[in-house]
């Protein structure tokens, strides 16, 4: 009885799955089968793949956020033969990014809108997006035999997307006019910001401005790449590496290292005059300009700060923080033309900067037209002693690039080492496997620790008490809490005066004065015909250093307030 009672309680089981089954069955091919079908997302992926180009390989930022990826849309042409197709199409998550990932647009809508296919780390690392290199093309080759689509290496950045919208949110933070003849300062949306890990490398953001919709570029839209094109801003261009620029007085940086570092000046001791007395002019020696002397050429009436230095005489700590042109006339002249150029080499200035991406080689002697700023190193011609004078105090011939700033600043916040910058993290396969990984790597020591020391102090007092420390700049204590050293520089573009100048500040945080510790990050910061310098970009930097150090390295401790006798003590204090 209980037998049959098991039998009979097993049979409806049965019938019962039977029944689930089936449903499930009907459902599936008749319900979810008609919705797939419908579906056009679902039924163009199906589509895409066996009969598309590879997919690409995604983009990463360091902290593995999706910058850029391959998604599957309808094919967009008047081409009849491609009815019924799709492609994968790069899509872009962060507008702050266009100028440093450029563009990729599929082969189908290139030969039709865009004189170039892709740009950026897109196109310089275009083998490994497409799964073209050696490893990955050789699992393609048997993805291909088994009917899979070849699909790219992902690549992770060394940029902090937080970092990276920061300073874009920033970037038109500027000082005001006082007035409508206030000529100091300038309201420009043109520029581009650098910040990195001096003891890495590590690029962690770049920005450029103008910038564009890289997502309307990977589209095919061949009215707004005509329109890109034809902007006399050159939006499509990364201003960071892609264009050179007058330097102005960030470049006695350049010429404070190789005086201080062979010992032909130190910072303190008295030695220069700034008062006309031609005697005190010459006290060093008097400087031969081919037939002009420097009582004449850089006397103060010829001097961009006029009237702006009181007391008599100034060490060399002084000039720097209040960027004299005369003096550093004078130093650049009396340390030589063969050593300044040494220095110069030490820091690639005339030469391809390594990096991930191709860099517009710097110059700081005399070259022709076709050759100035180009990607291939110049054939350099000799700078006269009257040359040297004009480029040591950041004038003359010099077109350089910000990264070429960024390494200068990298270098003395850094103990005077020189790491390679870094823009590439690593290089996974699609099963994630590392193919590549990219450590820090010293580039040399071009400057001497001791030297490295003295420079970030000679900044210190630039932001504390000179050039970079009057109230509209608002990066000095207690503006900013971060301890902020730099040097500014306003690159003349004319004689005349009338184009704006070129707007430089090169940065770096936290520093505490003749403290021993390292700065965490740089920034070097350029804007284009902005006025001055610290006018330009100091409000914009004390913003950035703000959010970063609050928001994204919150390990950084705020800095003790500054002494505020620093500016009496040293001597850096203006009084008449």
């Amino acid at each position: 009885m209980n037998i049959r009672r098991s039998i009979r309680r097993l049979s409806i089981l049965f019938v019962i799955l039977f029944v689930a089954v089936s449903g499930g069955l009907v459902y599936w091919q008749v319900v979810v089968a008609q919705q797939v079908s419908s579906n056009p997302y679902l039924t163009l992926n199906r589509k895409c793949l066996p009969d598309s180009t590879p997919k690409r390989g995604r983009i990463f930022d360091r902290n593995g956020v999706l910058l850029a990826e391959s998604v599957a849309i309808p094919v967009n042409t008047n081409n009849p033969n491609a009815n019924n197709l799709c492609i994968y199409q790069r899509y872009y998550t962060h507008p702050s990014m266009a100028n440093l990932i450029g563009y990729y647009v599929s082969p189908l809508y290139c030969s039709i809108s865009a004189p170039f296919c892709s740009s950026g780390i897109e196109r310089q690392f275009d083998d490994y997006l497409s799964g073209r290199n050696g490893i990955t093309g050789v699992n393609n080759t048997i993805n291909q035999a088994l009917h899979l689509p070849p699909v790219g290496d992902d690549i992770y950045l060394t940029i902090d997307v937080r970092i990276q919208d920061i300073v874009d949110k920033d970037f038109d933070t500027q000082a005001q006019p006082s007035g409508p003849n206030d000529t100091s300062v300038f309201t420009t949306h043109t520029g581009s910001v650098i910040v990195t890990d001096p003891k890495t490398g590590e690029i962690l953001a770049m920005v450029s401005h103008p910038t564009y919709d890289s997502n309307r570029v990977a589209s095919g839209d061949r009215q707004y790449l005509q329109q890109l094109l034809s902007d006399p801003h050159q939006p499509l261009i990364n201003r960071a590496i892609d264009d050179c620029y007058v330097r102005g007085s960030t470049y006695k940086t350049l010429t404070l290292m190789s005086a201080l570092d062979t010992n032909t000046f130190d910072l303190d001791t008295p030695q220069f005059y700034n008062d006309g007395d031609p005697t005190h002019l010459q006290a060093i020696g008097p400087i031969r300009l081919g037939s002009v002397n420097d009582t004449e050429k850089f006397g103060p009436i010829g001097n961009n700060i006029d009237y702006y230095t009181f007391h008599y005489p100034v060490n060399l700590r002084y000039g720097y923080s209040h960027s004299d042109n005369i003096i550093f006339a004078q130093v650049g002249a009396k340390t030589g033309v063969d050593t300044w150029l040494k220095y110069n080499h030490n820091f690639y200035v005339g030469q391809q900067i390594p990096f991930d991406l191709p860099v517009r080689v710097s110059t700081v002697t005399p070259q022709s037209q076709k050759n100035l700023c180009s990607y291939t190193p110049p054939q350099e011609t000799p700078l006269s002693v009257k040359q040297l004078a004009e480029n040591a105090f950041g004038q003359g011939i010099d077109f350089v690039t910000p990264m070429q700033m960024s390494l200068f600043d990298d270098a003395a916040a850094n103990n005077g080492h020189l790491m390679r910058p870094t823009l590439i993290s690593k290089i996974v396969d699609p099963s994630q496997s590392v193919l590549q990984s990219f450590s820090a790597k010293e580039l040399g020591t071009p400057i001497s620790d001791t030297t490295a020391g003295l420079i970030r102090d000679a900044m210190y007092g630039v932001v504390s008490c000179g050039s970079g420390s009057l109230g509209k700049v608002q990066l000095s204590y207690p503006y900013s809490r971060w301890s902020v050293i730099g040097k500014t520089g306003t690159g003349e573009v004319d004689s005349t005066g009338l184009t704006p100048a070129q707007s430089w500040f090169i940065t770096a945080a936290p520093y505490q004065f003749q403290s021993g510790g390292l700065p965490r990050i740089t920034i070097v910061a350029m804007k284009e015909h902005g006025g001055e310098g610290a006018y330009a970009n100091g409000p914009m930097l004390r913003d950035i250093y703000e959010a970063v150090f609050s928001h994204v390295l919150t390990d950084v401790q705020v800095p003790p307030p500054p002494d505020p006798n620093f500016c009496n003590t040293t001597g850096l204090l203006q009084t008449r």
